[in-house]
């Protein structure tokens, strides 16, 4: 099992590692809406916290050699589900291409941390 921190990766906002990885897996942890230059302050809105997470996903798995065309399953959790969901839908989807979506689970959540409207996390799976 290796433990991964990418080098100028998005700043952890509790104890953990970036990513995780066991038998071809990675396990990337959720990732929040600020960016790795100014941590804690988030944009406004749904689709702009929706961008920023993935291009915080795709940091760490950039640090591993791995893309979006590797990613298995993906959780997305929001605080504000009924106003946010179309307006998320439509931007996630545009990281994807349409016959490779991951499997996907979404949830409403009381709170995340920063405030929040939006967290993601993902699991890859290493080619081969």
């Amino acid at each position: 099992m290796q433990f991964h921190m990418i080098s100028g990766g998005p700043k952890p906002v509790a104890p953990f590692s970036h990513a995780v990885e066991t038998d071809g897996f990675v396990f990337v942890t959720g990732q929040m809406p600020d960016t790795p230059e100014v941590p804690g302050v988030l944009p406004d809105g749904i689709e702009a916290q929706t961008h920023h997470v993935m291009a915080n996903l795709k940091t760490v798995l950039a640090g591993l050699g791995l893309g979006l065309e590797h990613v298995v399953m993906a959780r997305i959790y929001l605080t504000r589900f009924k106003e946010d969901y179309e307006v998320m839908n439509a931007t996630y989807r545009g990281y994807f291409s349409a016959d490779r979506l991951p499997a996907r689970t979404c949830v409403g959540v009381t709170g995340l941390a920063y405030d929040a409207l939006i967290e993601i996390d993902l699991v890859a799976r290493r080619p081969g």
